[in-house]
């Protein structure tokens, strides 16, 4: 008799040949996320290791180095007092300027002379730029004037201000007045006019009024070119109180360094300098705080 093997089917067992080793000891697992994470380590970008560093100890690296580098030129003797004071002596030198008194009151002078040319200098230049901007007419009648007399050195006008208002107060406010006047001017009507003209027909569907377009649209378009041009101002209000201070002046921190002058105390007119240096830094941190206030509400706004 003769038996006949039927072929296996689909369902038949399965007579594969098996694996050498012989059978697994258990069915194989799925991989362990947990630990795989655990092994890997983050890539961190080096721009991001850089960071670690805090910004204000980078920032005041460069400063302190510089220091160091003149303490060292001034130890060795390659700089000689008569050209250059060490810091050491420039550091007691001011710290007796503070204690006798002489250099809080100079302090007090410059800063008075400046404020009321920079609110002055303020107000003439935005209303001239404001009627510039804003007016045909004003632009016809303003613009190229204003545009004549920026180009005059202003340091060259002190001669005529002392015949016209003689040696006190006044001719140093004005030449302070004038060189703030001008940036003032040209960044505050380049705002005006760089408004984008979209939102000028944005504010004009939605039924503004002239005056409306002007407090709502163009005034808020141009702060930015507005806080531009203080900034530079602040700058050349400073620039403008050395030479105002060093001409026919009995006190400010110009008269100090007129006096070191005379005398050839280059520790004197150093100290006078870094107090200038760091009111124009005092004064730029100011408008950079305002910027922070005021320009909060546009897209591009990267302040903190």
């Amino acid at each position: 008799m003769s038996i006949s093997h039927a072929p296996p089917g689909p369902s038949g067992p399965d007579l594969s040949p098996l694996p050498k080793g012989g059978l697994p000891d258990q069915a194989p697992t799925a991989p362990d996320h947990a630990s795989l994470a655990a092994e890997l380590e983050p890539i961190v970008p080096a721009s991001t290791r850089r960071t670690r560093v805090p910004r204000w100890v980078r920032r005041t690296s460069g400063p302190l180095l510089l220091l160091a580098l003149w303490q060292l030129l001034s130890s060795t003797g390659v700089l000689t007092p008569d050209v250059l004071a060490s810091p050491g002596t420039i550091a007691r030198v001011g710290r007796d300027l503070v204690t006798d008194g002489s250099l809080p009151g100079a302090m007090g002078v410059s800063l008075q002379r400046v404020a009321v040319g920079l609110v002055l200098g303020t107000l003439i230049g935005t209303g001239l730029a404001l009627v510039s901007g804003l007016f045909r007419i004003g632009e016809d009648l303003v613009d190229a004037s204003v545009q004549m007399l920026r180009t005059v050195p202003f340091v060259g006008l002190i001669p005529l201000f002392i015949i016209w208002f003689g040696i006190g107060e006044t001719p140093k406010i004005a030449i302070i007045t004038l060189g703030v006047s001008f940036p003032l001017y040209l960044n505050v009507y380049a705002g005006i006019r760089g408004v984008d003209s979209q939102l000028i027909e944005a504010g004009e569907s939605l039924g503004l009024s002239r005056w409306g377009l002007v407090r709502h649209v163009i005034l808020p378009g141009a702060l930015p070119g507005a806080m531009t041009g203080l900034r530079y101002s602040l700058g050349i209000a400073w620039l403008a109180l050395v030479f105002a201070e060093q001409i026919n002046a009995d006190a400010g921190i110009g008269f100090l360094m007129v006096q070191a002058r005379d005398f050839l105390r280059t520790d004197v007119i150093v100290v006078c300098l870094i107090v200038y240096a760091f009111l124009g830094l005092l004064a730029d941190f100011v408008v950079r705080t305002l910027e922070r206030l005021l320009l909060q509400w546009r897209p591009t706004f990267t302040g903190r």
